[in-house]
């Protein structure tokens, strides 16, 4: 089976969900992972990917949206591959929410993020605190039928594949699991692409696409320091064709969404994202 192209909307700020799902239609996508936050009364005349995205549902009413969802997205032609709350595992009702909603939008999968890590606590309490939680979660994924993601995210307890496989690994794959996210991993959390996903397994839900790089940063003169910094696809740390080869080794014929935030024209960066791994797929012979 060959790979499933999806967008997550966070890279659309400028496009309302209608729009979004047209625009996905016509330039080829087979699927949709749904940005799902509060949205403002009004959006600023801006957009941007966090405080003003059109392409967002609003989590203040999920539930009555879902149906309408579902329809414009199927009338699209696509499916929807998830929902990327940004809900704290802790927000147990919220959750449960999302995961009705997702139920009648027919998503398979919902994102609730770990406890962040910064140091002011000790890794190991927050690894016990969050065990529980996330068994709480499952007993709502199992009665719900809605599985439970954790994003591999810099900042947070899970930076790794083998950081978030410490966690899932206490829970059924079927109702909890891990989005793969290179692009994360170049801020924290690098490992060998084919080592992370050989020890993931069945947990791994789909994989989230973009890139970064580590720049230079200006500090007194007898030190260097670099940041890392998201930039396009093609120039940044992570070889995606040395992640879709190690896919492809593993048996990963699911899907790749594609979450591309480095500056850039919303359509274009969509439009060469998707030829850009279409081309990955054909020079690999996948």
């Amino acid at each position: 089976m060959p790979l499933k192209y999806s967008a997550f909307t966070v890279m659309m700020p400028e496009f309302t969900p209608s729009e979004a799902v047209s625009l996905l239609k016509a330039l080829g996508y087979d699927g949709v992972e749904w940005r799902v936050h509060s949205v403002p009364t009004e959006f600023p005349a801006k957009p941007d990917f966090w405080r003003s995205n059109r392409a967002t549902i609003d989590i203040n009413n999920i539930t009555e949206q879902a149906k309408s969802i579902r329809r414009m997205t199927e009338d699209a032609g696509l499916e929807i591959i998830g929902l990327g709350t940004y809900l704290s595992y802790k927000l147990l009702d919220d959750v449960e929410q999302c995961m009705k909603a997702a139920k009648i939008m027919g998503a398979p999968s919902i994102r609730v993020t770990p406890p962040g890590y910064d140091g002011s606590e000790n890794y190991n309490d927050l690894y016990e605190e969050a065990v529980e939680g996330y068994a709480q979660l499952e007993n709502l994924a199992r009665e719900h039928r809605v599985r439970v993601n954790i994003e591999i995210h810099h900042g947070r307890i899970c930076p790794s594949a083998s950081l978030a496989y410490r966690l899932v690994s206490n829970f059924d794959p079927d109702f909890i699991g891990v989005i793969l996210d290179p692009g994360n991993m170049v801020f924290e959390g690098y490992e060998n692409w084919q080592l992370g996903l050989e020890l993931l397994g069945p947990y791994l839900s789909y994989v989230h696409v973009k890139n970064a790089a580590w720049m230079p940063e200006k500090t007194t003169e007898d030190e260097k320091r670099w940041r890392p910094t998201v930039v396009p696809l093609t120039e940044g740390f992570v070889s995606w064709a040395e992640v879709l080869a190690a896919l492809d080794r593993v048996g990963y014929n699911g899907w790749i969404s594609i979450e591309d935030i480095a500056p850039g024209d919303t359509r274009a960066k969509l439009t060469n994202d998707l030829a850009y791994f279409k081309a990955l797929e054909a020079r690999l012979g996948i």
